[in-house]
């Protein structure tokens, strides 16, 4: 059964209308108007906590998977459904530390990513479940407090560009095509949609291309009706050359995704906060929409570990608030609850950016972006 096949049956499945989605309604709602009042706060890095447990092959596995005919262990995406209880926990240990958003333990649950375990035919339910572990966290804090907190379902990359050749002696060649990209960010964004998320993240994305076929995949369910979610995109400059690894300037790269009207554009991964400032300032000048980033710890040792502990992350951090250049702020690689609880003191009280108003006019982009006087 084709992609387009399952998310049609599910639909059908589905009633038209439930409980569920009025609270998520309210809470979307709930969500604007908390990002007007204050700067939000979201998680840190799953892969260094779930690293921290040393967890075996047959941890990975469980008893379902127990006689799977390839290696699960690296697969933090299946601990969704083999071990639920390790990624409550982890969801749980951000929320405790002051986290209004948590994110899905999926970053690499698509029908590509998958494939490297042979897993592609648990991909949807791996984001329903990861969707659904992280809102059933997310509500027992709510309930606890009555503070709203979020879930954003986590779409990561994938492990296969549409725009570089993995062949350098055939630039044309592709390991993969636009609709095969784009009908599997279908299947997990209707997945996560279904498990409950609220957001919709695209995040760390390298290749612009790549992105455009989940913002495609995410409009065209809009359009159908079936998960009007906000979108929030974060992109990854992956040096100092400040440019994605497709090559696009902070600005060429908003400039190609504006028009998926985004809830918030932000920055991630490959930097820490303090290389990351002046590429956030960029952005945080031609956005007109909430901007958001979660750095690194750092960038990582010889080891491939991360070094920089929570104060000087939420140093950097406090000083992009006060400078008034984010709106929502969190952590990637390396970062752990303790950077967050210290991320969430340094920008409590502190005013969120500003978005600004700009001056119509034709704005166009490729390697760099282009402005029509």
């Amino acid at each position: 059964m084709s992609a387009d096949a399952k998310i049609a049956a599910r639909h059908e499945a589905a009633p038209a209308a439930t409980s569920r989605d009025a609270k998520r309604t309210a809470r979307i709602a709930a969500l604007h108007e908390a990002a007007a009042q204050r700067i939000l706060v979201l998680d840190g890095s799953w892969g260094a906590k779930i690293q921290e447990l040393s967890l075996t092959e047959e941890d990975f596995r469980g008893e379902r998977f127990a006689a799977h005919p390839t290696s699960l262990r690296g697969d933090t995406d299946i601990l969704c459904l083999t071990a639920p209880d390790v990624v409550s926990t982890l969801a749980g240990e951000y929320l405790a530390a002051g986290a209004d958003i948590i994110t899905t333990n999926t970053f690499t649950a698509t029908s590509i990513a998958q494939a490297d375990y042979d897993m592609q035919a648990h991909v949807a339910e791996i984001n329903v479940a990861g969707a659904r572990l992280s809102r059933e966290a997310a509500d027992r804090f709510e309930e606890r407090d009555g503070r709203p907190r979020w879930v954003a379902g986590s779409i990561g990359p994938t492990n296969r560009t549409l725009s570089i050749s993995p062949s350098v002696e055939d630039p044309g060649a592709r390991a993969v095509d636009f609709d095969e990209v784009r009908d599997a960010y279908r299947e997990q964004a209707l997945a996560l949609y279904e498990g409950g998320a609220d957001i919709f993240m695209v995040e760390t994305i390298f290749d612009t291309l790549n992105a455009k076929a989940a913002l495609k995949a995410i409009l065209d369910l809009r359009d159908e009706g079936l998960a009007d979610l906000p979108i929030w995109i974060s992109g990854t400059i992956t040096d100092l050359s400040g440019r994605t690894l497709s090559g696009q300037t902070v600005e060429a790269f908003w400039t190609s995704v504006r028009h998926a009207e985004p809830f918030a554009v932000g920055l991630n991964c490959a930097l820490g906060a303090e290389l990351m400032r002046p590429y956030l300032a960029e952005l945080s000048a031609v956005a007109d929409t909430l901007v958001a980033a979660h750095p690194n710890a750092g960038l990582p040792n010889e080891f491939g570990g991360y070094d920089e502990g929570p104060a000087e992350t939420c140093g950097n951090i406090g000083e992009w608030a006060r400078s008034g250049l984010v709106n929502i702020v969190g952590g990637c690689c390396g970062t752990t609850p303790a950077h967050i609880a210290a991320i969430a003191d340094a920008v409590r009280g502190l005013r969120p950016r500003a978005v600004p108003v700009l001056v119509p006019a034709l704005r166009l982009s490729g390697l760099e972006p282009f402005v029509a006087a």
